[in-house]
């Protein structure tokens, strides 16, 4: 990719690119919807990314193209910007932003992305696309920034740049991730520890179901409110800040409180789910695939049946995967209403399980997902 990225850079400016950079995608492996609630989850970078080349010019301008959008930039350097329009290059260009109002940039840059993570599927291309900018001007520029800053930096851009109100998780693990490892993050003081995740025989199969998360933002909203009203109820009797501050012990001796039976569903998934996640990491630890896949699609269930956001696309992937002898474990990842599942699967079964899947699931939903194969990957680099 190095080489193809400096000869597209060649054709585009006219010389070579003065440094590369690479930054994952994610996948969430357990832990869905209860960051919000105080819970953990446990994130692992990916192999598919973002790539960057770039070199400084002498011309003060900002040069943005990309090998994947025809959409390209050209803007003259400045004290600050504003967001125009929804083109891919306004990511690079909020972190550009940030920096500038810490850090004098005085020299224009060209830019080259390319990334291969399908966009709107749930695997934060975005965050992938900010971090790279981040870590590339901080390291090429040598501002001194922090490791930890980089995904606050990128996620103040996605907040306040962007316009999206989202959780710090996408771009800490894009940022920080280590091959054949998870992290187990609280998303709130970001405390996190390293989880060992040899896969060993299994590799990392990630299911775009194609169907855009129409529903997803909307849901969310929804699905936080009966958090909070969960949390009101118990805390009638005793004093919680989160929900995840209760097991599943502690939980059914207060469960009465909670009098609405969607409620209720709500705060069970999310108790029961942190609880997974701690069992997830020691099955890891100790090398237990099997006992982490059952734990995947425990996952999946109680997304399904307590939470409700999984859909007819995300529950027939699982569906499929269930009774593929070759899958261990599977579950929808990301907010759910569409974007993508993923499943553990045995090495050298990547032909069979396409072709399979593909017809199973085109059968039931009308038309194709798109599927990818993944090791667990490294964080944000110089390539």
């Amino acid at each position: 990719m190095k080489a193809e990225l400096t000869e597209k850079f060649q054709e585009k400016y006219g010389r070579i690119p003065a440094a590369h950079y690479f930054t994952p995608g994610r996948v969430n492996l357990i832990g869905e919807h209860i960051d919000y609630n105080g819970g953990l989850v446990m994130p692992c970078a990916v192999t598919l990314g973002t790539w960057l080349a770039l070199a400084p010019n002498h011309e003060q301008v900002i040069r943005f193209s990309s090998m994947n959008f025809s959409e390209q930039a050209e803007i003259p350097l400045s004290d600050s910007y504003t967001k125009t329009g929804s083109e891919w290059f306004n990511y690079p260009l909020g972190v550009f932003n940030e920096i500038q109002q810490k850090h004098e940039i005085t020299t224009g840059f060209d830019l080259l992305f390319f990334g291969n993570i399908p966009i709107g599927s749930g695997l934060s291309s975005s965050a992938s696309i900010e971090v790279a900018m981040a870590y590339a001007l901080n390291h090429f520029l040598n501002l001194g920034y922090e490791k930890v800053e980089i995904p606050l930096l990128a996620q103040k851009v996605e907040n306040q740049f962007i316009g999206v109100n989202c959780g710090i998780m996408d771009q800490f693990a894009v940022a920080f991730g280590e091959a054949h490892k998870a992290l187990m993050l609280d998303c709130d003081s970001l405390k996190h520890k390293v989880v060992d995740c040899n896969l060993g025989d299994y590799k990392l199969a990630i299911i775009n179901t194609n169907k855009p998360r129409k529903l997803a933002e909307s849901k969310y909203n929804e699905r936080v409110s009966e958090c909070q009203a969960a949390l009101k109820a118990l805390n009638t009797e005793i004093r919680l800040n989160n929900l995840c501050e209760l097991n599943a012990e502690k939980f059914a001796l207060h469960s009465h409180l909670i009098t609405d039976g969607t409620v209720l569903k709500r705060a069970t998934h999310v108790i029961k789910e942190n609880d997974r996640v701690h069992s997830a990491a020691k099955a890891l630890n100790e090398g237990n695939i099997e006992e982490f896949g059952r734990l995947m699609y425990a996952s999946h269930q109680s997304l399904k049946d307590l939470y409700e956001v999984t859909g007819p696309e995300l529950d027939a992937v699982v569906e499929f995967a269930t009774g593929y002898q070759h899958v261990v474990g599977a579950r929808m990842t990301g907010a759910g209403f569409g974007g993508c599942a993923i499943a553990l699967l045995k090495k050298g079964q990547e032909e069979d399980f396409t072709e399979n899947l593909t017809s199973f699931y085109t059968d039931l939903i009308g038309y194709a997902p798109t599927v990818y194969f993944s090791e667990i990957g490294n964080g944000a680099s110089e390539i």
